[in-house]
C-alpha cells in the first residue's frame, strides 16, 4: 500500500508543478519546496527540536498557544514551523517564537526519512487534519513521539472503513490524541485506540487572548463613526452577493465593513464595481470619502476589527465551508453563517444555543439582519449566548500542558 500512497503524492506534486504555469498560489507551493534540504539549519548536539506541522493559517492559530506555553516553559527547546500551504507559510514565515519556518516538503519516504534525521526531534505535533503516513512512518520507526492535536474524527473517514486497516495502523504509531470532541474519542476507541484526551479546542485560548490584546485601529474607528458595523469577514464572491443587496435595508445607523478572503487588486475591483455607491478603501484613508462602506484590502488585521461589530457576517459557507466564528463571537458578537459549517463543532453548537444563525439565501439573510438590528433583546441575548460559550471552551492549552509536563520533567 504505502508505494501507492507515495506514487499518489508523487502525482499530487506534479499535477501542483503543471498548474504552477498559470496559478499563482501553485507556484509559491513549488517555489518554496525547491530544494528544501539547502533550507535546513546546521543542528548542534545541544539542539533540542520541537516539530509543529499546520496545513494553512487556521491550524497555526490552534496550535500557536501551546506552541507559546513550550516556549515558556522551555525556552532552550527550539521550534521548527511547517506548513502545507502557502496561505499559511506566506503570513507566519517570520513567527518569531519559531527558530525555522518552511513548507513541508511533500510526504515522500525519501523526505519523511532525511527531514526527521537531520532534526531527530524531541517531539512531534501535527495539527488537526494533518495526516501525512509517511512523516507518521518514519517518526514511529525512529521513537519520536508523535501527538495529534485539536484533532477530529469522522465515521465517514477511511480509517473507519472496512478497507482502512492501512491508515488505521499509522494512528496507533501515535503517541497521543488530543481531541475536541466526545465523538472523536468513541470512534478511535472503537478501532482499539484509547490514548485519547478530550480537552476542546485550543484556539478559543488564542483568539481569547487576541480579544485582551486587540489593538486599536483609529481609521476604522473614524470611519464608523456613531454607526454600529456589521463587518463581513473573510467573504467570498457568493456572500458578497448576497450581502451587498442587503444594502438597501441598511439602517442609517449602520455601516458595512467588508473583509474578503481575497484581497487581491483584481477581486477588490470586483466588489467596488458591484456596489451600489462608492466605497472607502482601508488602504486609502489618506484620501478620506463620505461612505457606509469599507472593503477591508489588508490582511491579518480582521481578527482584532470584530471588536467594532455589533453583527458579522463569517463567509465561506456558500462554498467548501466557513471561515473562523470564534475571532467574532469572543468578542461577544452574534454571527451569521452559510449552510455549509456541520464540520465546525463550534458553528453547530451556537446555532443550536442560538448565538450564530445559519442562513440558505438572500431572504433569510434580510429577515435574520433585521431581527437583530431591530430587537434589541434579541441581539443581546444572541451576544450573551456567544460570550458564555468562549468562556466555557478556554482551558486546551492547559490540559495539554498538565499532559506534557508529566512526561518531560
Amino acid at each position: 500500500m504505502r508505494p501507492f500512497y507515495t506514487l499518489g503524492i508523487q502525482i499530487y506534486s506534479l499535477a501542483v508543478r503543471l498548474a504552477a504555469l498559470w496559478n499563482p498560489k501553485a507556484k509559491q507551493w513549488i517555489e518554496g519546496r525547491k530544494n528544501w534540504q539547502k533550507q535546513l539549519p546546521e543542528i548542534s548536539a545541544n539542539d533540542h527540536y520541537i516539530w509543529f506541522h499546520a496545513s494553512s493559517l487556521g491550524e497555526f492559530e490552534q496550535g500557536r498557544p501551546l506552541i507559546e506555553s513550550i516556549k515558556t516553559a522551555f525556552p532552550s527547546y527550539k521550534i521548527l514551523l511547517t506548513f502545507f500551504s502557502p496561505s499559511g507559510y506566506e503570513i507566519r514565515k517570520n513567527y518569531e517564537l519559531a527558530d525555522k519556518i518552511m513548507y513541508l516538503p511533500a510526504d515522500t519516504c525519501r523526505n519523511a526519512r532525511l527531514l526527521v534525521d537531520h532534526f531527530k526531534f524531541k517531539t512531534v505535533f501535527f495539527i488537526k487534519y494533518e495526516f501525512w503516513f509517511n512523516y507518521i512512518n518514519a517518526l514511529s520507526k525512529v521513537g519520536i513521539p508523535l501527538y495529534f492535536i485539536a484533532v477530529r474524527f469522522r465515521a465517514d473517514q477511511h480509517f473507519f472503513k472496512g478497507y482502512g486497516s492501512w491508515f488505521r495502523k499509522h494512528l496507533r504509531q501515535v503517541e497521543h490524541f488530543f481531541a475536541q470532541d466526545e465523538n472523536s474519542k468513541k470512534l478511535l476507541s472503537n478501532i482499539g485506540i484509547n490514548e485519547v484526551t478530550v480537552n476542546g479546542d485550543p484556539r478559543f485560548d488564542r483568539v481569547a487572548e487576541i480579544a485582551k490584546q486587540a489593538a486599536k485601529f483609529p481609521e476604522v474607528e473614524k470611519f464608523i463613526g456613531n454607526r454600529k458595523a456589521l463587518i463581513a469577514g473573510s467573504s467570498w464572491p457568493p456572500d458578497e452577493q448576497l450581502l451587498i443587496p442587503f444594502l438597501a435595508d441598511l439602517p442609517a445607523d449602520y455601516c458595512l465593513i467588508i473583509a474578503p478572503h481575497d484581497v487581491s487588486k483584481s477581486h477588490i475591483k470586483q466588489i467596488e464595481i458591484s456596489l451600489p455607491e462608492k466605497a472607502q478603501l482601508y488602504s486609502n484613508f489618506a484620501n478620506p470619502i463620505a461612505s457606509r462602506i469599507l472593503i477591508i484590502d489588508k490582511i491579518g488585521i480582521l481578527s482584532q476589527l470584530y471588536q467594532y461589530a455589533r453583527i458579522a457576517y463569517i463567509g465561506g459557507g456558500f462554498g467548501k465551508a466557513i471561515h473562523n466564528i470564534q475571532e467574532a463571537v469572543t468578542f461577544g458578537v452574534p454571527v451569521l453563517i452559510g449552510p455549509n459549517h456541520k464540520q465546525f463543532n463550534e458553528a453547530v453548537d451556537l446555532v443550536n444555543l442560538g448565538g450564530a444563525f445559519s442562513i440558505s439565501n438572500a431572504a433569510e439573510l434580510k429577515n435574520q439582519l433585521l431581527k437583530l438590528i431591530n430587537d434589541e433583546q434579541y441581539h443581546q441575548q444572541a451576544a450573551s449566548v456567544c460570550k458564555k460559550y468562549v468562556d466555557d471552551q478556554l482551558g486546551a492549552t492547559a490540559k495539554m500542558m498538565d499532559y506534557l509536563l508529566l512526561r518531560w520533567r
